[in-house]
Order: C-alpha cells, then structure tokens, then sequence
C-alpha cells in the first residue's frame, strides 16, 4: 500500500539509490509512476506491505517500508530491485553500484567511483567539510539526520586519516 513518505514511521526502512546522472522532467513524470504503481502492489509472501518513496535532487530514489520492527524478507528487496533495474535500463543509469559515491561541490552534486573519491581525498581536492551522501543510513529517521552530511559526520572520513 503506497503513502505519503511523510506518514510513514521514523524506524521504517529505507533504502537509497544513487543515480549517475540528474534525471530530467519527463523522466521523472515516468518513475514517479513505476514507482507507486510498484509500491502500491508491493507484497511480502502475498501480503500488502506499506511504503513509499522520495525522489531527491531528481537523482536519487530513496525506497521505505514500514517494517513494524520485523525483519525485511529478501522476496521485498528483490521486488523493489526489479523495478530499480527497468528504471535502470529504460534511462541508461546506474542506480545499483555500490562503489559509485557521491559528494556535493560549489552547489552541484558528483558521482565518482569510490577509488576516485579516495584519490580526491589524498590529492586533499575534496575535504572534511565537504558534504557526501551516506547511503549506508538503514532508517528514516537516520536518512533525516546522516545522510546529506560532512565527510566528518560520515563513513566517508576513513579516507582521510
């Protein structure tokens, strides 16, 4: 069953996907549809499940579910999956590459591949103020307050001691 975001519970599950690129208008009239057609019928074992999603920055789509504090079947993820790999395929983007990290510089938002970054870091061109997108937040309440943060507030900060 599709919600509002806002509605949702602040320990719902979230997941966040990064897109290599900025979709454009069009595209996002597109996604916006797969994805609550998606998560209207998304099912855990033939069951309803409650969720939403968000769209930030035209570029990245963060996925939640009210979990009611129970653990997330994998037939859930692998539903939500199939439809991130259409979007995938019908806009030639990555949203599923771990390794791809992102940082925001002079008001623009960079997707490099996480070795890129690390050379960003020793060649000292990024620092520990600048602000990186924290995929690894598992929450709401976790994506409200850690995932658009400084290298210092991040996983991030490894490579730069």
């Amino acid at each position: 069953m599709y919600v509002d975001f806002n509605e949702l519970p602040k320990n719902s599950k979230v997941w966040i996907y990064q897109s290599t690129r900025k979709f454009n208008d069009d595209e996002m009239l597109k996604i916006n549809e797969l994805l609550i057609s998606f998560v209207q019928t998304w099912k855990d074992h033939g069951k309803n499940v409650t969720g939403s999603f968000q769209i930030k920055y035209n570029q990245f789509i963060i996925i939640a579910l009210d979990n009611n504090e129970r653990n997330v079947p994998g037939c859930v993820i692998d539903a939500s999956i199939r439809v991130l790999r259409e979007i995938e395929n019908l806009y030639q983007v990555d949203l599923l590459n771990k390794f791809n990290t992102t940082y925001r510089e002079n008001g623009s938002i960079n997707v490099v591949k996480l070795i890129e970054f690390q050379k960003l870091a020793k060649e000292s061109k990024i620092n520990l103020d600048t602000i990186v997108f924290n995929g690894m937040v598992s929450t709401i309440q976790e994506f409200e307050s850690l995932w658009e943060v400084p290298v210092t507030k991040s996983w991030h900060q490894r490579y730069f001691n």
